[in-house]
């Protein structure tokens, strides 16, 4: 039985709240204790947080918690465009939360996990858009419909989420998601570059939805909703 609209949303936002706080807690707790987390620890909080919150919500909201990846189920004809704002605005509010509640705890810390480009911005941009291109194929290629569900969906897109965090996380922040990029820029108001960080995932997901087409039958993206 689908469930109604606003127990997804519902379920969207405490997900993407659960990633943010956990994902960009661990760097705020990392800085905060001289380096005990280590970057190792960073990318694996964030892997195991996207499964357990996959495993957790996948069966409910289909556990986007990434704007970027809804915008791709719809662009896939997996989920109506209609509903995609309203996803937008609880994965946000979800994020915003969990900033908000990280600069109380945490006041003295200026960047609360904000991505920030280490090199050239086209050369982070075009990372960005790689990052989140690997990622949606896996989701896409995993997921039923426009649900991200069963052992192996959470198994593998965590694990694509820790292994791009462990290797491109300290050049680009490996963000892949405009929720978890826009929280914690507007709280701490770091907020230079934070268009890379909104543009490039959506580019990325839409390519791999389009990728899709070249490796699969015809019609794989023709789901109607």
């Amino acid at each position: 039985m689908k469930s109604s609209i606003s127990k997804r949303l519902i379920a969207e936002a405490i997900g993407t709240f659960a990633l943010v706080f956990c994902g960009t807690g661990a760097i705020v707790i990392n800085e905060f204790t001289g380096g005990t987390v280590t970057h190792p620890g960073i990318a694996f909080t964030f892997g195991l947080i996207v499964m357990g919150m996959i495993y957790a919500f996948g069966d409910i909201s289909g556990a986007h918690i990434n704007p970027a990846v809804t915008i791709g189920f719809a662009y896939a004809k997996k989920f109506p465009w209609k509903e995609v704002p309203l996803y937008a605005v609880a994965q946000c509010a979800g994020a915003l939360a969990a900033s908000g509640l990280l600069l109380y705890l945490f006041p003295d810390n200026e960047l609360l996990g904000a991505t920030l480009p280490q090199i050239e911005v086209l050369k982070v941009f075009i990372l960005e858009v790689l990052l989140s291109f690997f990622l949606m194929v896996v989701i896409i290629n995993v997921s039923t419909g426009a649900k991200e569900i069963g052992v192996i969906a959470g198994i593998a897109i965590g694990g694509i989420v820790l292994l791009e965090a462990m290797f491109a996380g300290p050049i680009t922040g490996a963000s892949m998601n405009p929720a978890r990029s826009l929280s914690p820029a507007l709280v701490s108001g770091n907020l230079q570059h934070l268009w890379l960080y909104l543009t490039a995932p959506i580019i990325g997901c839409i390519l791999a939805v389009m990728s899709c087409k070249l490796v699969k039958d015809e019609h794989c993206c023709d789901d109607d909703c």
